[in-house]
C-alpha cells in the first residue's frame, strides 16, 4: 500500500508518497524498513519517546501529536483515535465487507455472542466471533488476550474473516476498548446493551464514566437491542439516539418473556414479540439467561430472521463454556464451573443454582489481583447472601499478596453468619470441597470460568485449568 492512500481523508501529509510495508504502535515488533509508526500516549509509556528511535529502525513515517522537530513526521490531534483507523485502511477495510454485531454490558456478553454465533452458524452462515473465551473464524478457534482486541490484531481478525468469506462478525465490545477508541471507523448493524454493575473502577473511576464508555457503542450503531430491566438500560433508552428496540424478563417491552420457570437445569418461558408467542426452553439457569437468551433472540429479529426458527435451534442448545458448565463427576454431587467474577454476576449464578437444590450451595471464589479492589468485600457479601458455605481462596493475584486480597474480601463477611474456610491456595482449596462434598451438594467454582491459567507474580501464568484440578481431585478422593 502507497503512503498517500493510507492517509487519505485521515491525516494530512505532505511528505514523498512510497510503499508502505506495515502499521504500528508497538515498539517491540520487529518489523522490515517501510513502516508507519503511531506514537500512543499510554499510562506508563509514551510512544512519542521512541519516535526518533524507531525512524533508525526503519519506519519511514511517525504519527504523533505535537511537533518533535523529525523530517518524517505526520502531526495529527489525536494518535488514539487515527491508529485504528489506519490499520482498518491497511487490512483494506475489512469491516465494511461484515455484518458487525457488538454486545456491551458488564454481565452476559461471552453467553450472548456465542449463542448468537452457534444460532448463525445453524442458519447456515459463515459468522467470526471476537470475545473473551476465544477468536472464530467459522469453524477455526483463536487464542485472544483481550476482550476487544487491540487495533492491529481486530482489524487482521476482519480481514481474516472476509477472506473466509464470513458475511456476520459477533464480538464482545469491552468499555476499555470502546473508550481506547481500539474499533476506530466499525459501524455496526446491531449494538445490544446488557446491564452494568460494578466492574472495572480501577480504569474507569466511577460509575458514570463506565457508562459513558459502553455508551459509544450506540454511536455507532444502527439499530439498538437494550435491556430495560437494568437502571442504566432505562437511561440509554432515554440518551441513545439510533432507532432501539428493547427486552426484558420483567416487563412488557419490544421482545419480553412471559410464564416463566426457573429450574436447576436451565429456564423455560414464553417469548413474546407483540406479534406471536414461542415456547423457549434455554438449558442455562437463572433469570439473567432468559434476559441473555432474549437478547439472542431480538437480535436475529432485527437481522431479518424468523423467531420460530431462533427459537428451534435455542431449544436444541447446550451451555456455554464456564458459564454455569457442569463439570461431570460420576458421584452424588455436583460441581459447577462460571467465570462470575463481579459481586452482580454471583447473586445471579449462585440464586440461579439455588433454585431446585436439594443439598447445599457452596462456593468457591477469590478476587483478581491489580483489580477494582473496592468489589472485594462486596463479592464476599453476595457470595454469603446466596450460598450456604464459603471457601475463600486466590484468583488471578498477578503483582498482589494474595492473602492482602483474601483479607479485603473477608471484611465482607462482618456482619455475615454463612459459614466459610479460608484456603489461599485455589488447587488445594478445590481439592478440599471435594474431598468434604456431601450428597446432593452443588459447589460453584466462581471467577475463573472458561480461564485455563493463573496469573502469578511478575505476569507469570501457569496452566490452571478447573477441569482438570478437579479431575486431579476426584482421582484422589
Amino acid at each position: 500500500m502507497r503512503l498517500y492512500e493510507l492517509m487519505r481523508g485521515i491525516a494530512d501529509c505532505s511528505l514523498p508518497d512510497r510503499e508502505i510495508t506495515d502499521v504500528t504502535s508497538d515498539t517491540r515488533r520487529q518489523l522490515p524498513a517501510g513502516f508507519v509508526f503511531v506514537c500512543i500516549r499510554g499510562n506508563t509509556f509514551d510512544g512519542h519517546d521512541a519516535a526518533a528511535e524507531m525512524l533508525q529502525r526503519g519506519a519511514c513515517v511517525v504519527v504523533t501529536e505535537r511537533d518533535l522537530g523529525l523530517e518524517q513526521q505526520v502531526i495529527v490531534s489525536d494518535t488514539r483515535a487515527v491508529y485504528p483507523m489506519l490499520c482498518a485502511r491497511f487490512f483494506g477495510d475489512p469491516q465494511k465487507q461484515l455484518k458487525l454485531i457488538g454486545v456491551t454490558g458488564t454481565n452476559g456478553k461471552t453467553t450472548i455472542t456465542t449463542v448468537l454465533k452457534k444460532v448463525l452458524d445453524g442458519f447456515g452462515k459463515k459468522v467470526g466471533l471476537i470475545g473473551t473465551c476465544q477468536n472464530e473464524i467459522c469453524d477455526r478457534v483463536l487464542h485472544t488476550e483481550r476482550t476487544t482486541p487491540e487495533p492491529y490484531e481486530l482489524f487482521e481478525l476482519f480481514r481474516e474473516m472476509a477472506d473466509a468469506g464470513c458475511e456476520y462478525a459477533v464480538m464482545e465490545a469491552s468499555s476499555q476498548g470502546l473508550e481506547q477508541k481500539r474499533l476506530g471507523p466499525c459501524e455496526f448493524t446491531v449494538g445490544i446493551f446488557t446491564n452494568l454493575t460494578q466492574d472495572h473502577l480501577d480504569v474507569h473511576g466511577t460509575m458514570e464514566n463506565y457508562y459513558q464508555a459502553k455508551k459509544l457503542l450506540f454511536d455507532v450503531s444502527a439499530q439498538a437491542i437494550i435491556n430495560i430491566d437494568d437502571f442504566y438500560g432505562r437511561r440509554f433508552l432515554e440518551e441513545v439516539t439510533c432507532p432501539k428496540n428493547t427486552y426484558s424478563a420483567e416487563q412488557k417491552a419490544d421482545f419480553y418473556a412471559e410464564d416463566i420457570l426457573l429450574l436447576a437445569s436451565g429456564v423455560k418461558y414464553v417469548y413474546c414479540d407483540g406479534r406471536t408467542k414461542h415456547n423457549v426452553d434455554f438449558k442455562m439457569p437463572g433469570v439473567f439467561n432468559v434476559s441473555n437468551s432474549l437478547a439472542v433472540i431480538a437480535c436475529c429479529e432485527t437481522l431479518g430472521f424468523n423467531a420460530d426458527a431462533v427459537i428451534r435451534q435455542l431449544n436444541g442448545m447446550q451451555g456455554v463454556r464456564g458459564r454455569a458448565e457442569v463439570i461431570p463427576t460420576g458421584r452424588d454431587f455436583t460441581v459447577i464451573c462460571d467465570y462470575a467474577h463481579t459481586p452482580d454476576a454471583l447473586v445471579n449464578v449462585l440464586s440461579a443454582i439455588r433454585t431446585g437444590a436439594e443439598g447445599k450451595v457452596k462456593c468457591l471464589f477469590g478476587c483478581g489481583g491489580n483489580r477494582d479492589a473496592t468489589k472485594r468485600p462486596l463479592m464476599a457479601a453476595a457470595a454469603a447472601d446466596n450460598a450456604d458455605f464459603l471457601i475463600i481462596t486466590s484468583d488471578n493475584p498477578r503483582n498482589e499478596d494474595p492473602e492482602d486480597i483474601i483479607s479485603d474480601i473477608l471484611k465482607g463477611l462482618e456482619g455475615k453468619d454463612t459459614p466459610y474456610i479460608k484456603i489461599t491456595d485455589r488447587r488445594e482449596a478445590i481439592h478440599w470441597a471435594i474431598k468434604n462434598a456431601e450428597k446432593d451438594d452443588i459447589i460453584v467454582l466462581a471467577g475463573k470460568g472458561h480461564e485455563d491459567y493463573q496469573i502469578l507474580a511478575g505476569g507469570v501464568r501457569i496452566r490452571f485449568d478447573e477441569r482438570e484440578v478437579v479431575a486431579e481431585a476426584l482421582e484422589n478422593n
